[in-house]
């Protein structure tokens, strides 16, 4: 009869254990440290993992610099103002959405006439200031690596560039964007 209950017992066990699944978790939150240290600007970012090897995600930049000219000769900065960037991931990794990726975005972003940079003379030596705003939609490629710990973290780092092919004021529209960070985030 022991025996009986001990067999019951060890059968449920194994019939418990095999159907645990591990739960996969398809949703990333990251915040972009990279630019908010280098740049002065602030980029969140969403990311939908749909499988193990593709995600799809949007992300939302900020530039925090001011147009005062001085704020300028403190370093580099972003010529956009605001930047709506959604992106397609690829990754090439036997690990869930791990690894070295492949990127493709788009981008909407507003760039400004910063510090009157892109003002000139014309033939009557009047000095002529372009509006103020260009809103633009570009392009473009990165590629990069993520890293996830088993409690969910993420680090991730990327570079890339895309080309503005729409431009509404294309008198100091820049025709190339770039796309830069090194993130930090959690997978839930």
């Amino acid at each position: 009869m022991k025996n009986l209950f001990v067999t019951i017992f060890l059968l449920f066990s194994i019939i418990s254990f095999s159907q645990e699944e591990e739960k996969i978790k398809h949703n990333e939150f990251k915040i972009n440290a990279f630019n908010t240290i280098i740049f002065k600007s602030v980029e969140f970012s969403y990311e939908y993992l749909i499988d193990s090897e593709s995600s799809f995600g949007v992300s939302f930049l900020f530039n925090l610099q001011d147009s005062d000219p001085k704020n300028f000769e403190d370093g580099p900065y972003y010529n956009e103002k605001f930047a709506f960037t959604p992106f397609y991931r690829h990754y090439f990794s036997g690990r869930y959405a791990w690894g070295f990726f492949l990127e493709a975005f788009g981008m909407y972003n507003q760039q400004e006439n910063i510090n009157g940079q892109f003002d000139f003379f014309n033939e009557m030596d009047e000095l002529i200031s372009p509006d103020e705003r260009s809103n633009n939609v570009a392009a473009g490629i990165s590629v990069g690596g993520k890293f996830v710990s088993q409690k969910g973290f993420v680090f991730e780092f990327y570079g890339g560039i895309g080309r503005n092919l729409y431009t509404s004021n294309e008198e100091f529209a820049t025709e190339i964007v770039p796309r830069l960070g090194a993130s930090l985030g959690y997978r839930f």
